[in-house]
């Protein structure tokens, strides 16, 4: 009996039962058919198809179209002709589909509607020429018949997902026991239909049909029963002809490229040997990449290779030699940043094996002849280096390049450069001398354009002299320190609170970015502020308070701006009342803010509450939370980006500088106490110990420091293998401290000694801080993973995005969600298990940390404030991720906001300070706040 006799057999007995599962594994729910609808469909077709082609003995039909849910359907639809199916595959390469096509001697072709667009590039190949009609007659020797057009009213089309990476389809016939000698399929347990699929675990296959042997074997050609291996199919009465091939023996195995592993007898799919590769962290179709490159009008033809699995190069014919930046520019536009290719090599022709193959192997001598050549032709001294190094740094900082010459003092970030278009610079240095540069990353950031081009010849050039000594440049920029430095008296002082010794601790509650709070002997301030104590994590007299948050409850947003995935069993969120910005106060610096505000709340008296924040300008300043008045500024040595922290005492302010001072200022007057040096501009924020009282923070000079203020003196000091630009984290259990390097490594230190207790490369680097909570570990990283890690240092699973992820992650304080955002101008929301819980589109990257708290006027409702660069600031729903209010600042934000009561703190590029009231619909009817 015939597959499809099986089928209405089936159909007969079960019309109304489900005979096709589909899942896209995109967080949406399965879609089912009945064999009644899968029966209908396929006898549309079927018909279809004897209408309109004359077979005249040829009974072969291609099939063009992606896997959904309509697929059995129309495999059906062909094999009840009766004919044969021959399966092309959207995503392989158009080279290889033709091959195909033309050993198959294909006369008819049927192309789903979706892809009808991709045709002409497949039939350019192929000799023919489309024409946009149902039945589309392109030659004699060639029709396309378009699926899920007017032929077909019964067929519902479901609109085309084009499967790379991890993405995994499934569909299962039910009730076929066996096949005809058109079509074999794997059969899927049923359990593993009905559980929850994780699309980026190894799906699990069944056993095979129609007498097929599956065999796994290793790399070595020996057949294994566990561990990783390819699939080999074949039987005694299968056989399976190869290009001109004729006679084959029984029972001959072939191998079909799937790679697989074998856990106590069951089979897993991995992917496929050549085209699936796992790059930043992603996985990745090479076939993607290819199909992208040839849509492109001056490209002819093109292929894709994994160079060492190191490096993804691109082989181009074009008849334009002069096109490559262009095409680079293109496939920046239409490909994710993962995919994007490390480089372009532009070839005469591609190379084919006999089987009518690119021939990989060639292509690789093609690249190694390339680069051996560059490495020879591409800088003929030190002074090319210095002329094309002024012209990537016009380039990438959007200069012109009729623009002044440069100066061999200027530096990159205050030329418009930021943490992006250094990595930018980066990889167009890289490429231009033909190898990495170690450390190159750091000084890009952080010193001169002459310093950069010195560090460079020392990788390029290490026999020729340096113009400058870096090392004594270094040294005479971070080790003088001014009379002024070291004597200064605050521009404005205004006594707040005595100075008390380290022995007496103030009660106070402190709030920094990502809804971190440190509160300190508040456990009765805070019952009188409306927050549970219980909420607390208890450390003898110490509090460490991660976030004002409860479990969220995932729903549906109605808003269009904002994407929410949900599971159908989750309870949809009533929507809340809307909120206003209004600005309370804002406070002049003199130029940007960058830095994220400190919020400093004594127990005693909350309306003495006071915001710390430091500018471009050098200006440090303490400002009144709720009036906005001025209560001290004090100017250090250079421009501060480095976000303030309070001491544990809470008589102290520690900020990093650009001149490589960690300052340490009397919290009520500003008054300079303690100034340690290092060897670099110091970005990174301070961290506190509550239990020791030492500060941790970390410097481009690639170490990390614990600082004694009380004693002043630095207790120990950490090499980290790369700038640290974010700001450590600890954890009290497990003892560990965190830091994280612009090199790439996420380290955890033993706090007390400084001692590495383990250390992880994340391969690409760290600008995001690392976040924990009681169990995990998660960092955002530039290859667009946010990462989760034990506390032992295990990775347990990776988020991607589509961009460079430098927000740090935001944890609630029940521990069930993680915030963050991405330059893929998306804030996100996951579970704790890596899993999507909503995700929310604003209209440009997002840099800065998000903050939970809660509705000042609904305390049983918990909200999200986030910052985007073109200056937006967004108040969401933390349940679903409903947009509650926007407000637009006339400035770019790299800022985070801090949240305290119905007050909105953060630091804008137009050189203020704000505080914005947020406003429920009860408060702008009373309207009984002061501004000034």
């Amino acid at each position: 009996m015939t597959l499809q006799e099986l089928v209405h057999q089936a159909a007969s007995l079960y019309s109304d039962k489900i005979a096709v599962c589909f899942d896209e594994c995109n967080s949406q729910p399965p879609v089912y058919y009945t064999y009644k609808t899968v029966i209908n469909a396929a006898s549309a077709l079927s018909n279809f198809l004897l209408l309109h082609c004359d077979f005249q003995g040829i009974r072969e039909i291609g099939l063009y179209c992606h896997p959904t849910v309509n697929l059995p359907s129309w495999i059906l639809g062909i094999l009840q002709v009766p004919a044969a199916y021959a399966p092309v595959d959207p995503d392989s390469p158009p080279v290889l589909s033709t091959h195909f096509m033309k050993k198959c001697n294909l006369k008819y072709i049927l192309v789903e509607k979706a892809h009808i667009s991709a045709t002409p590039t497949l039939l350019r190949r192929f000799g023919s020429h489309l024409i946009k009609s149902t039945v589309l007659s392109t030659s004699t020797s060639l029709r396309i018949l378009a699926l899920g057009g007017e032929a077909f009213p019964s067929l519902t089309v479901l609109k085309s997902w084009r499967g790379v990476g991890n993405k995994t389809q499934i569909f299962n016939i039910y009730g076929i026991t066996e096949v005809s000698s058109w079509a074999t399929f794997y059969r899927i347990p049923e359990k593993i239909l009905n559980s929850t699929l994780k699309c980026e675990l190894p799906v699990q296959l069944g056993f095979p049909l129609l007498g097929t042997v599956v065999e796994v074997r290793d790399t070595n050609g020996v057949t294994i029963q566990e561990g990783n291996g390819q699939v080999f199919l074949g039987g005694r009465n299968r056989v399976c002809f190869l290009d001109g091939e004729m006679t084959v023996p029984l029972g001959t195995m072939r191998a079909t490229g799937d790679f697989v592993t074998i856990k106590d007898g069951e089979i897993f799919f991995l992917g496929r040997k050549d085209s699936q590769i796992k790059r930043h962290g992603k996985r990745l179709n090479l076939e993607l990449v290819q199909q992208v490159a040839e849509g492109l009008q001056q490209v002819e033809s093109c292929a894709v290779t994994w160079y060492n699995q190191e490096k993804l190069i691109l082989f181009m014919v074009t008849k334009n030699d002069l096109v490559k930046d262009y095409i680079f520019e293109e496939l920046q536009k239409h490909l994710p940043s993962h995919a994007v290719p490390d480089e372009l090599v532009l070839i005469n022709s591609l190379p084919f094996t006999s089987h009518g193959k690119v021939d990989v192997s060639e292509l690789n001598k093609i690249y190694l002849n390339y680069i051996n050549l560059k490495s020879e032709c591409k800088l003929n001294g030190k002074e090319e280096l210095w002329e094309k190094l002024h012209h990537l740094w016009k380039s990438v900082l959007n200069l012109s390049e009729d623009a002044l010459k440069i100066p061999d003092e200027s530096l990159f970030l205050n030329n418009g450069g930021d943490s992006l278009k250094s990595i930018r610079l980066l990889s167009e240095i890289e490429n231009l001398v033909g190898t990495s540069v170690p450390g190159l990353l750091e000084i890009i950031l952080s010193s001169s354009i002459l310093e950069i081009y010195n560090h460079i010849l020392q990788t390029v050039f290490p026999d020729k002299d340096l113009t400058l000594s870096k090392n004594h440049a270094m040294k005479r920029k971070f080790s003088d320190v001014t009379q002024e430095e070291t004597s200064g008296k605050s521009l404005h002082q205004e006594s707040v609170v005595p100075l008390h010794c380290d022995n007496e601790i103030n009660a106070f509650i402190a709030l920094s970015r990502g809804s971190q709070i440190l509160s300190l002997k508040t456990d009765r301030y805070l019952t009188k502020l409306g927050h549970c104590p219980s909420d607390l994590i208890s450390q003898t007299d110490i509090q460490i308070r991660e976030s004002l948050n409860t479990p969220p409850l995932i729903g549906k947003s109605e808003d269009p701006s904002c994407v929410v995935e949900v599971s159908e069993e989750e309870t949809p969120v009533i929507r809340a009342e809307k909120m206003e910005f209004r600005v309370r106060w804002r406070s002049d610096t003199g130029k940007c803010v960058d830095a994220s505000p400190l919020v400093v709340i004594p127990a005693i008296d909350k309306s003495s509450a006071t915001v710390y924040i430091g500018s471009h300008s050098r200006i440090m300043m303490a400002v009144d939370l709720y009036s906005g008045k001025l209560k001290w500024e004090q100017i250090l040595g250079d421009r501060i980006e480095s976000s303030a922290c309070v001491s544990k005492c809470g008589n102290f302010i520690v900020v990093g500088c650009y001149n490589g001072l960690v300052y340490v200022l009397k919290s009520n007057s500003g008054e300079k106490y303690w100034m340690f040096t290092t060897e670099d501009a110091v970005k990174s924020s301070a961290t506190v110990d509550p239990t020791t009282g030492l500060l941790y923070i970390g410097s481009h000079d690639q170490h990390a420091y614990a600082l004694d203020i009380y004693k002043k003196k630095c207790v120990w000091k950490l090499k980290c293998g790369g700038t640290v630009f974010s700001s450590p984290c600890l954890s009290l259990i497990p003892y560990h401290l965190y830091f994280a390097t612009l090199g790439g490594f996420l380290l955890a230190i033993n706090p007390a000694t400084g001692d590495r207790v383990w250390k992880h490369s994340c391969g690409k680097p760290l600008f995001s801080s690392p976040r924990c909570c009681l169990q995990y570990i998660f960092i955002g990283c530039v290859d667009g993973n946010l990462l989760c890690f034990t506390h032992f240092g295990e990775q347990v699973w990776q988020f991607s995005t589509n961009e460079p992820i430098f927000s740090s992650p935001c944890t609630s304080a029940s521990e069930q969600e993680i915030f963050f955002g991405s330059h893929d101008c998306f804030i996100y929301c996951c579970s704790m298990k890596g899993h999507l819980q909503w995700k929310f589109e604003t209209t440009s990257r997002v840099y800065s940390t998000p903050f939970v708290f809660r509705n000042h006027n609904h305390t049983n409702e918990m909200l999200l404030a986030a910052a985007s660069t073109d200056g937006k600031l967004w108040i969401l729903e933390s349940k679903s991720g409903q947009l509650q209010s926007v407000y637009e600042l006339p400035g770019e934000v790299f800022s985070s906001p801090v949240v305290w009561e119905s007050m909105l703190i953060i630091g804008c590029r137009n050189n203020y300070v704000y505080c914005l009231d947020l406003l429920g619909d009860k408060d702008n009817e009373v309207q009984s706040l002061e501004y000034t």
